[in-house]
């Protein structure tokens, strides 16, 4: 059974940054596609960013792109999120999604394992 756990999150002032860490065990992690989402209090779950099985591709909801970098270490069973210029918008519970494929998703339905989450406050 696969199992993400994620950490790295924290209490931080607006422009400061953050790396995400997610550590997944269970399954081959080399040929599962990772991706990261957030869900902030009373919204819904929403897609921040993706990294295919090589981490070659990569992709970014608008909302993050050119502040947050998503990477892995296939050798470590490890993904990343480094979470640049915070806003207090960024604030949310961020999650990490796993699925088998090799490609680049963005709907939560695409994903079939999830972490618990870490929380990350911004304040302004």
């Amino acid at each position: 059974q696969a199992q993400l756990v994620e950490s790295g999150g924290g209490l931080v002032q607006a422009g400061d940054s953050l790396k995400l860490s997610c550590v997944a065990s269970g399954r081959p992690f080399g040929s599962r596609a990772m991706g990261w989402f957030r869900q902030a209090p009373g919204k819904e779950r929403e897609f921040v960013a993706a990294i295919n099985w090589s981490g070659s591709y990569t992709y970014y909801s608008d909302s993050v792109k050119g502040r947050f970098t998503v990477s892995r270490d296939n050798p470590k069973s490890t993904v990343f999120l480094q979470v640049n210029s915070l806003k207090p918008e960024d604030t949310a519970v961020y999650y990490c999604a796993a699925r088998d494929g090799g490609g680049l998703y963005h709907r939560s339905d695409e994903y079939t394992d999830w972490g618990q989450g870490t929380q990350v406050t911004v304040s302004s």
